[in-house]
């Protein structure tokens, strides 16, 4: 099957791509709960089955991403009041 890119298409993967960049961690983490509960309940086709996985593994890496950005600027926040009671 070859699939190609239209105009249509790529703006909707850039759109998506925008959209998925403005998502808290919060609700990333629901669309992935939703995710794995369909996965775990057998509501998926086989067809939607690939997505859903692909999906998932991009929450996973934003979520991911997320949690290393705030712990960093954490130990950064920490790091700063440490040399500032020295």
């Amino acid at each position: 099957m070859i699939v190609r890119v239209t105009p249509t298409v790529n703006r909707q993967i850039v759109n998506n791509m925008v959209s998925k960049k403005k998502e808290t961690y919060s609700e990333a983490m629901a669309r992935l709960e939703k995710i794995v509960s369909q996965i775990d309940n057998n509501e998926l086709e086989i067809d939607v089955l690939a997505e859903k996985i692909k999906e998932a593994n991009g929450i996973i890496a934003f979520c991911s991403d997320k949690l290393t950005k705030a712990d960093k600027e954490i130990e950064k926040l920490l790091s700063e009041k440490r040399e500032s009671e020295e």
